[in-house]
This record gives structure tokens, C-alpha cells and sequence, in this order.
């Protein structure tokens, strides 16, 4: 039985989305950096299983939009049978900045279902962690509307460099261990899961393959940064991110495998070492044990 043809949005460039599909497929940079990690990703954490629907969430960002563009190319190699859905939520964006995201999915060839919300409008007058609360509705609207749609998969387009960057941001101004997982059940949406099949990808080859194709992506759409001429590419003013990108990059200097150390930290835990950890919302206490080892 043959699979059914990829859908393509009304009015793409056929010509140009082959070039952006190719630039993925024979430049073998862009293959073993960008789509052999993400379908390594998918293989070592199990993040796809066959009959899953998944809805592909694109905030029209470049993480995002490149994620897009490699389910497409693994739903291509037709390994085993799984749907996608890719799903974009407009929180109030100005016109310009749906239009990017428009504009981009028809030269890329993403066929994109777009939703309204109010997000912005209702957490623009907050002043404490108003990002914070802005992220959480954000990810309750894509489960609903995912759910509606009869996915059982969001997909977030997380990358390696915001792993290692929570890991560290959760200790030095968290107090606590922590990493950002590359799957999680929803406690709040019953038979959910959100995955991050991005988990293995350096942003620098996202960045990489984003200039060799000229393309352009939504860069800053939150009202709180909009007028912000010091708006850095992810969103961010002088955030706590940036200070740990800056963190992370001075360290590299000296040990080009601080990276890759942050990253397998969180592999390697041995508990025995550990004064405390909480699970399931219960503290272990080494001194629990402590006489019995």
C-alpha cells in the first residue's frame, strides 16, 4: 500500500522548498548535524511509536520551523506509519510577524494549521514572571487544541544548547538539579505527551543551516521585547539565558568539553553523593541510609 502524497501549503514554490529539502538531504553537513541527530534523538529516547499523530508546534522561530521540515523527511523515509499535524498558535502577533510565519511555511512547503488566542493581551499587564506564565498558557492552548485534533504528541523544538543552559540555570539561580527531559507525560492533558526531537542539535548548525538557505525567521514577538532595541535573537534582554550562553561559551575556552560534560552530568548521578533528592514530591535524605550502607 502506498503512502499518500506529502501535503503542501497553497501557493509554495516548489522549486525553492526542494532546495531547503535538499540542503537536508545531499549536503552531508546539514544531514549528519541536523537530521541524523534528530532521527537519533527519536531512536535513543523512543519518542515516536507507530499510529502516533503528532502536532509539530511552530512558533515560527527557527528551531521550530527547521523541526518542521525534518519530521517531514523522516515521515519520507515511511520507516513506519505515524501522522503529523503542524500547528501554529497566534497570542496576538502583530500582522507583520503572521505574515512572516506564512510567508516562511509556503517557501519551506510546511502546511500549517493556524489558531488564534489571547495569550499576549492577558499576561501583558503582569509584572511578576510574566514570561514564565505567557510560556505555560502557550503550552496548555497547543495540548488543547492538539488534543482536539486528535494528536497525542506536541513536539517542541528544544535544542541541545537549551538542555545544557537549564541545567545550569537551575542550579546557579535555581537551587536544584534539574534538565529539560526529551519526553514528558501531561499531568493536566490525560493521554498526552510533549517530545523534544531536537534534543541532540547544536543551535550553531540550526544557525548554520538557516544562513546557507537565506532564509529569515520570526526573531522577537513578545510585546515585552518588541520595542526593546537590545532584543537578542532568542527574545531575551540581558536574561538569565544570555548570561549562561556567555557562561557556557567563556568556559569553552579553557575545556572544549564543557558541553558535552554539562550534558552527561545529568547521566551520570550517583546517589550515593547526593545529600538530598526529591522524587515524586518526597525528599531522600542521605542520613536515611546512612547507617545501613
Amino acid at each position: 500500500m502506498s503512502r499518500p502524497a506529502e501535503l503542501r501549503p497553497e501557493g509554495f514554490d516548489p522549486v525553492r522548498t526542494k532546495e531547503i529539502e535538499d540542503s537536508l538531504r545531499k549536503n552531508k553537513r546539514f544531514h549528519r548535524t541536523l537530521f541524523s541527530r534528530f532521527a537519533k534523538a527519536i531512536n535513543s529516547y523512543e519518542l515516536i511509536q507507530p499510529g502516533d499523530k503528532i502536532a509539530v508546534c511552530i512558533s515560527g522561530g527557527k528551531d521550530s520551523m527547521l523541526m518542521a521540515k525534518l519530521f517531514q523527511e523522516l515521515r519520507r523515509h515511511d520507516k513506519f506509519p505515524f501522522e503529523l499535524v503542524f500547528l501554529v498558535m497566534d497570542p496576538g502577533y502583530l500582522p507583520a510577524n503572521r505574515q512572516l510565519i506564512e510567508e516562511n511555511a509556503r517557501t519551506m512547503g510546511v502546511p500549517v494549521q493556524i489558531f488564534e488566542s489571547t495569550i499576549f493581551d492577558a499576561v501583558y499587564e503582569v509584572d511578576k514572571s510574566p514570561c514564565y506564565l505567557c510560556a505555560r498558557m502557550r503550552r496548555g492552548y497547543l495540548y488543547a487544541k492538539a488534543k482536539e485534533l486528535g494528536c497525542n504528541k506536541i513536539a517542541l523544538g528544544h535544542h541541545y544548547d537549551d538542555v545544557i543552559e537549564t541545567i545550569l540555570m537551575g542550579m546557579l539561580y535555581g537551587a536544584q538539579i534539574q534538565t529539560m527531559m526529551p519526553k514528558l507525560h501531561s499531568s493536566n492533558f490525560e493521554g498526552m505527551e510533549l517530545i523534544r526531537p531536537m534534543y541532540l542539535i547544536r543551535e550553531d548548525d540550526v544557525k548554520a543551516w538557516r544562513d546557507a538557505n537565506g532564509l529569515r525567521f520570526l526573531q522577537c514577538a513578545c510585546r515585552f521585547t518588541e520595542a526593546n532595541q537590545h532584543c537578542r535573537e532568542d527574545g531575551s534582554s540581558d536574561s538569565k539565558r544570555m548570561e549562561i550562553k556567555q557562561l557556557i561559551a567563556d568556559m569553552k575556552k579553557n575545556n572544549p568539553y564543557v558541553e558535552g560534560n554539562i550534558f552527561k552530568s545529568v547521566e551520570n548521578v550517583n546517589l550515593r553523593t547526593i545529600i538530598a533528592y526529591k522524587q515524586d514530591g518526597q525528599v531522600h535524605h542521605f542520613l536515611d541510609q546512612y547507617d545501613n550502607m
